[in-house]
């Protein structure tokens, strides 16, 4: 983005979304109540199915999937203190939704603090994010790297296997660089995990819990990382080395907005509207719409329509050259133009 661009962009859309920073209780609370009160009630419905017929309790599990989605967007903002008005309020609720959506409330936050300050930087990659290479960092790489890197990117591991490995083994250990309160995290939400699941399995029967605990976070789960890949990952995305990478570019064009059916968008918290969120992360999730509709210049943002992410299942590599993503297709006319001008 050319400087004229960045210094007159600034005070127009910090102007703009200082009247949505504030949290408002009474939303942040409706919220909690038509989250967590449903959630819990799919719980008790599936708890009653079982002992007539399993296949009742499999459609529940699914809706009580989708209900998990919107209990960790609730955790995601009071990570970012804009829930509540009390940051108190926003680290209790914080933690009790963190257990439930299986994620370590401090030791998350302190790791996505960093991927919004990184998103978009070629050059700080590594926290927060899905793993991508440049097409010239792939083909300076070892077979076997490029293997892994391969199976990284299939869309059954990212999609399906990547959601359970990151809820159920990567968040339970600390990161080496975690700070003493980061891994105090990790460690109360791992012991609140041992008290839930052994009193769920006394309710259930420890086979039932463990199935239906799976078939929600793996709805949940894999919703999600869907969610953050094409948040991300998408046409037209902006990425740029640190030193020409900039805040704002990569807020409003590296974060997408996801217009999504008005069903889906309830229960993904407005979370598609992550280019409002990327420009300022103390608006809560119930006032991004209200945002995004405040201003043109928010609107000039092309919308991804829910057909119009299936594309992004094949981009795999970012092309600096071309300035965007590219499937694998894309190394042969790259191999090509190398072997000519050898």
């Amino acid at each position: 983005m050319p400087e004229t661009h960045r210094t007159s962009l600034r005070p127009a859309w910090k102007e703009i979304i200082s009247k949505y920073q504030q949290p408002a209780l009474g939303s942040g609370l409706w919220q909690v109540v038509n989250t967590l009160v449903p959630y819990a009630a799919l719980w008790y419905l599936m708890y009653l199915s079982i002992a007539i017929s399993w296949w009742l309790a499999l459609p529940l599990g699914v809706l009580a999937g989708g209900f998990l989605v919107r209990v960790f967007i609730i955790s995601h903002d009071c990570g970012h203190g804009s829930f509540f008005p009390s940051q108190k309020a926003n680290d209790v609720l914080g933690f009790v939704t963190g257990v439930l959506t299986f994620t370590p409330y401090y030791h998350w936050r302190w790791e996505h603090a960093v991927h919004h300050a990184t998103a978009g930087d070629l050059d700080r990659r590594g926290t927060g994010d899905i793993w991508t290479l440049t097409v010239q960092e792939y083909l300076e790489c070892s077979r076997w790297k490029r293997f892994a890197y391969r199976l990284a990117r299939n869309p059954f591991i990212l999609f399906v296997v990547a959601p359970f490995f990151v809820f159920l083994i990567q968040q339970r250990v600390a990161k080496p660089k975690a700070g003493r309160r980061e891994r105090h995290s990790v460690a109360w939400t791992n012991l609140a995990l041992v008290l839930v699941a052994a009193g769920m399995s006394w309710i259930f029967g420890l086979k039932a819990y463990l199935l239906l605990q799976l078939l929600v976070l793996m709805v949940a789960g894999s919703a999600g990382v869907w969610l953050f890949y094409v948040q991300h990952q998408f046409e037209g995305v902006y990425w740029a080395r640190g030193a020409d990478w900039d805040y704002n570019s990569a807020a409003i064009k590296g974060s997408s907005f996801y217009k999504l059916p008005r069903l889906l968008q309830w229960f993904s918290g407005n979370i598609g509207f992550h280019h409002i969120h990327h420009l300022s992360p103390r608006i809560p999730n119930y006032h991004l719409e209200k945002c995004h509709q405040a201003d043109p210049l928010f609107q000039t943002v092309e919308p991804v329509t829910l057909i119009a992410s299936l594309k992004s299942f094949t981009f795999r590599l970012w092309d600096e050259q071309r300035r965007k993503l590219v499937g694998y297709r894309a190394l042969r006319t790259v191999r090509k133009a190398h072997s000519a001008r050898c």
